[in-house]
């Protein structure tokens, strides 16, 4: 397997980065994890916009355009023959000093890996849910970031699967629903589209801006609203919007039943056929 790694493509043996980078010792960089399809990395420019807006917020210089990383991802992609995967782009500040002091780390690290993706069926993936002791920042900048630090979100994600769920539901201090470890939320309501709002917490997921706007197009109410867990076990449906799997169907959260709503398969099946289409399939 072959890894971009600072410019240069090499076997993932060489793939080695300093035991003093800020990535390993302090979590100090960002990342963005995008599905590969037919070779094209889908929705290149969001996640580009993100991580580039989070770079500006940790004050790291983007040692790469975009153009020409898109580039080296899909040259990644043919070299490895594996035109459908997930790819991981992360960025560090590099190698600095001991200590917080991030002066001198002026040489960003950036690499670029290809991992096996999800399939990708007709029939949305169904998960439970259970809902994490841990408690997320509600309002903190960083959670606007796709940043390195996730240990909480490893925590979590190891207590729901001791449950015998698939991922854990997120909530901050005040006991809000924000999110799960790994994608965001939405419900339906009335026939309507429910999610939290990023000022909970949320992370500004690119599929979750897509269905948005999905559902702006064809005049579907979105609401962005503060809830409980309880609320959720109430909804006519439930879903997670995440870049590897795009919809997944949300069946129980803590062991209680959620029902099956249509629209979250009508929404599922809309975005596989505008990733197709990205991706140039037939």
């Amino acid at each position: 397997m072959l890894v971009f790694l600072n410019g240069r493509l090499v076997p993932e043996e060489q793939a080695v980065v300093s035991a003093f980078d800020r990535g390993f010792l302090y979590g100090d960089g960002l990342f963005e994890t995008l599905r590969v399809m037919n070779g094209v990395p889908l929705r290149w420019d969001e996640h580009w916009r993100r991580l580039a807006a989070g770079a500006e917020t940790l004050r790291i210089k983007l040692p790469f355009a975009a153009d020409y990383l898109r580039a080296q991802a899909c040259e990644l992609s043919r070299q490895n023959q594996l035109p459908e995967v997930v790819l991981r782009v992360t960025l560090s500040r590099g190698v600095g000093q001991r200590g917080y002091s991030s002066r001198g780390a002026d040489t960003p690290t950036l690499v670029m890996s290809l991992h096996p993706a999800p399939p990708l069926g007709p029939a949305a993936p169904q998960w439970k849910l259970h809902t994490a002791s841990l408690r997320v920042p509600a309002g903190d900048a960083l959670s606007a970031c796709k940043s390195a630090n996730k240990l909480l979100h490893v925590l979590a994600r190891d207590e729901a699967e001791a449950t015998g769920a698939d991922d854990a539901l997120l909530l901050n201090a005040f006991g809000e629903v924000v999110e799960t470890t790994s994608a965001n939320l939405f419900w339906v309501e009335g026939g309507e589209l429910r999610t939290p709002s990023l000022a909970a917490g949320a992370l500004p997921g690119v599929t979750r801006a897509d269905v948005i706007a999905w559902a702006h197009a064809r005049a579907l109410p979105v609401h962005e609203t503060t809830v409980r867990p309880e609320r959720l076990r109430q909804a006519e449906g439930c879903f997670l919007t995440l870049s590897s799997l795009g919809v997944v169907e949300v069946i129980a959260v803590d062991g209680q039943a959620v029902l099956s709503s249509p629209l979250t398969h009508r929404i599922r099946a809309a975005l596989l056929a505008a990733w197709h289409a990205e991706a140039g399939c037939s």
